[in-house]
């Protein structure tokens, strides 16, 4: 069933707003009526939207071992001497620039205790914390502690202890799990042995063994739920009901919980869709769709129109949301578990030079950058190609799904010092290959990674305001 079609039904029980009106007026509390629990619906879908996207990359990551997908149980750190290819399908808008280490922090039991080596300062690496909002708590890593070792802890919501000796820093979590991404820089195929003892020098464990100490009591076993695409569909509700259960009520959401509960969804719920009767059912339809379509819009207006790139920022910790919960589900849609602008911050094309949708069916296209236009950057930067209609990395003769800044010295330049990158799904022939970023037969989704980006001029920062403009994309005609 599509999102678009969710609002007709058939007439059964109306169980979970029933429930939930009957628990509302032993309080005195009026029940919503239909034209309130629309809204509800809504507000709940776009609440859950980035909740719900987390969970699939959870339960495929980590708790699915028969998905193709999984990488290592709770607590334990995963790491990947590879970059990401069009295999990877749990995420949208992978990177393909950095291997990843990844980590699912279980933080019901005792805190966990992050350790980094000492990295060369000429390579970067970032360790980003997502909690299950897929708000970005904090970071390690050059820009934000260095490239010092050090050791890191991170404590679940309910923690109320001290900081041992030897911990540089302490990173509170609102929720009980904590993902946390490790991004290491990678020069180029023969740099990947030195990636791999960088990633080597990656410790996590529980603050018991940190401190050589007796475990406390291991935190009960959990039923997950299975992975299914109903769940941002008319599922969403089910799976927000067992999710909210790790993820304590914050004084600010007070409200907005007890409007959840009021048609049934919460921590200990069990809301169930099809248990509704049909003037319910098309209430709560309508809404999931509303909601959705508020996220797409959103999705399609974040930041600044610069060239034909959407440059801005969607992704941070709480304060920087500040409420607004309609551009946090657009984030996640957008590219769930993207970074904070100061880390990396990433143009999205829109359209080419005239002003029409990037297709690799109808045009080719360059981009062109000036010899002293070139990404202004702390670390380094790359322009992705994705499929337009999936946001994955794409299957493609060379095996190339970017272009970054250390491949510039294997790439031709032009007369006057620029680089011109070929952006079309045919080889531009071998001569110009060096230069080519294979695109889809069909809609293009391109994006920039610049990683540490510049505040001074010529600058990035602020986020779709810097001083450097990304050039245009320019279509070209296909050869008949």
């Amino acid at each position: 069933m599509s999102v678009a079609a969710l609002a007709a039904g058939c007439a059964v029980k109306t169980e979970p707003v029933a429930q939930a009106a009957k628990s509302d007026s032993a309080q005195g509390i009026g029940a919503p009526g239909i034209a309130e629990t629309r809204k509800i619906a809504q507000e709940a879908y776009v609440y859950a939207f980035p909740m719900i996207a987390g969970y699939k990359a959870m339960y495929q990551y980590n708790i699915d071992k028969s998905s193709s997908q999984y990488k290592a149980p709770f607590n334990k750190l995963n790491n990947e001497a590879r970059v990401f290819t069009y295999k990877d399908t749990a995420i949208v808008t992978p990177n393909s620039d950095t291997p990843y280490s990844m980590v699912m922090l279980d933080l019901r039991a005792e805190p966990m205790v992050m350790c980094v080596p000492a990295v060369d300062k000429k390579r970067y690496y970032s360790v980003q914390l997502a909690d299950m909002y897929t708000h970005n708590v904090g970071y390690i890593g050059s820009r934000a502690t260095g490239s010092a070792a050090g050791c890191f802890m991170v404590t679940g919501p309910s923690w109320k202890g001290a900081t041992p000796a030897g911990i540089r820093k302490v990173f509170p979590s609102e929720t009980q799990f904590m993902l946390a991404i490790y991004r290491t820089q990678l020069f180029d195929a023969a740099d990947m042995p030195n990636v791999k003892k960088v990633q080597a020098g990656y410790k996590v464990e529980p603050l018991s063994a940190f401190l050589k100490q007796t475990p406390p009591p291991a935190a009960p076993d959990i039923q997950f739920p299975a992975w299914n695409e109903d769940a941002l569909k008319t599922g969403f509700a089910s799976y927000l009901d067992f999710l909210m259960k790790f993820t304590p009520e914050v004084p600010v959401e007070k409200d907005m919980r007890a409007r959840f509960a009021s048609i049934g969804i919460g921590p200990g719920k069990k809301f169930d869709f099809s248990q509704l009767d049909e003037e319910h059912k098309a209430a709560v339809g309508q809404g999931i769709k509303d909601g959705f379509e508020q996220i797409d819009k959103m999705s399609k207006s974040v930041g600044q129109n610069v060239n034909g790139w959407m440059v801005g920022s969607a992704q941070g910790n709480r304060a920087f949301y500040n409420g607004n919960y309609v551009l946090r589900a657009a984030a996640a849609k957008v590219g769930i578990y993207g970074n904070d602008a100061v880390e990396a911050t990433y143009p999205v094309a829109l359209n080419d030079n005239r002003g029409q949708a990037l297709d690799g069916s109808k045009s080719n296209y360059t981009i062109t950058f000036a010899a002293d236009q070139l990404p202004p950057v702390n670390s380094f930067w790359s322009v992705t190609m994705y499929d337009g209609k999936t946001q994955l990395l794409i299957e493609n003769p060379i095996n190339r799904y970017l272009i970054n800044s250390p491949m510039l010295r294997q790439m031709k330049k032009n007369a006057d010092g620029s680089v011109t990158m070929y952006l079309q799904h045919e080889s531009p022939g071998k001569a110009k290959e060096a230069n080519w970023l294979p695109a889809p037969n069909g809609p293009i989704y391109a994006a920039m990674r610049l990683y540490w980006p510049k505040e001074t001029p010529p600058s990035v920062l602020p986020a779709g305001s810097g001083t450097w403009k990304p050039p245009m994309i320019v279509a070209t005609a296909k050869p008949a």
